[in-house]
């Protein structure tokens, strides 16, 4: 069963929905800027909403509401599955209650459950469909998706809200990123000779996904159709990439195989990169091996930050809109590039039919997702 995407609710640092954060990100002017939310910090750059932290429950309600008027649907929908995965995005709730010094209300302790994004999104839209709240690092949107594509392909929705939502921003995961060394002083900058490290941003985005028979029946306008994904995990270290890249490339060669696709037919990548000095160095040498002959190739975080578990997501989001306009979006920050890819420093208008968005989370997470014209 063909699954297409029909709605897309999106705010980021670049902007408060789709087209806007999308018109942002092909001038190559990131929306990452020094801020200082937490007075026991120093100034860090981020990739925030606003001026302080964004309320994650009020994210939800704006990308869900984008979402589901972007695709022409009214209210309420019984019938439609929810998905909607995060990885830290209860972590500033948690920092709250740690802090109380009692023990929390009980409805606050639930309320900062990893479950409670989802649980919030199908209250808003009436569903009494499945909830699923996936959770799998910066692998996390893209596991969403997998598993609203699912719902729709077993035939349990012809519906399904499926995203992630990000708002990462706390003084325990900025200075346990720092800890690890992993945090820029500057900016973020993928793929370059002089990156620092990455840049931590927030996001919300959203999909409805459809099937192609229900989007047709109904007249839906369609921004594009998920092919395949490929899912493996390295078993290898907590924090670094297994170097070899080879469950990574599984991943790769799995959602080309779904999709009954070869390398050939990939006509852009949105990689990961993350301006860390692992990431990009393992996710360079894995497109060499896989696409030797050349794919035009650009990361969005030096625009967006970091959005962890959101990134997938925010990725496929730009492939459709890539799909739609026939524009690749640039690789923002990139100066000095260390590889030899094809990256894209500006953007290129380029006839596109298949791409792939790569998300690899810490732990060994690996995502892939194959998004069709």
């Amino acid at each position: 069963m063909d699954v297409v995407v029909t709605g897309i609710g999106l705010i980021s640092a670049l902007g408060q929905d789709l087209q806007s954060s999308w018109n942002a990100l092909l001038t190559g002017i990131p929306g990452i800027h020094l801020y200082q939310p937490f007075a026991e910090l120093p100034h860090l750059p981020l990739g925030l909403i606003e001026q302080r932290p964004v309320d994650l429950f009020e994210l939800i309600q704006q990308v869900v509401a984008q979402a589901v008027a972007d695709a022409g649907l009214l209210l309420p929908l019984s019938n439609c599955g929810v998905v909607i995965g995060s990885s830290r995005a209860l972590q500033a709730e948690w920092e709250r209650l740690a802090g109380i010094g009692a023990m929390p209300l009980s409805d606050s302790f639930i309320r900062a459950l990893p479950h409670t994004p989802a649980i919030s999104a199908a209250r808003q839209i009436g569903s009494t469909g499945p909830v699923l709240a996936p959770m799998a690092a910066c692998a996390t949107g893209i596991w969403a998706l997998a598993q609203g594509f699912g719902l729709i392909q077993r035939g349990e929705c012809e519906q399904v809200l499926a995203g992630a939502v990000e708002m990462p921003v706390t003084p325990l995961t900025l200075a346990g990123f720092a800890k690890m060394g992993a945090l820029a002083e500057t900016g973020c900058y993928p793929f370059d000779r002089h990156r620092e490290g990455l840049v931590l941003g927030e996001a919300g985005v959203v999909f409805i996904l459809e099937s192609l028979t229900a989007a047709r029946r109904r007249g839906a306008k369609i921004y594009g159709k998920i092919l395949g994904f490929g899912l493996t995990n390295d078993a290898f270290h907590v924090i670094s990439p297994d170097m070899s890249g080879k469950t990574a490339a599984v991943a790769v060669k799995n959602s080309l195989y779904r999709s009954k696709l070869s390398a050939k037919h990939i006509n852009y990548i949105h990689v990961h990169g993350t301006g860390t000095t692992l990431n990009d160095q393992c996710e360079a040498r894995l497109i060499e091996k896989i696409f030797p002959f050349g794919v035009p190739v650009s990361s969005t975080k030096g625009a967006t930050g970091h959005t962890l578990g959101a990134s997938g997501m925010l990725g496929a989001a730009f492939c459709l809109m890539a799909l739609q306009e026939g524009i690749v979006p640039p690789c923002a920050g990139l100066k000095n590039p260390e590889f030899d890819l094809d990256f894209v420093r500006e953007a290129r208008k380029l006839a596109l039919e298949n791409v792939l968005c790569f998300a690899f989370g810490f732990g060994g997470q690996n995502a892939v997702i194959s998004l069709g014209k």
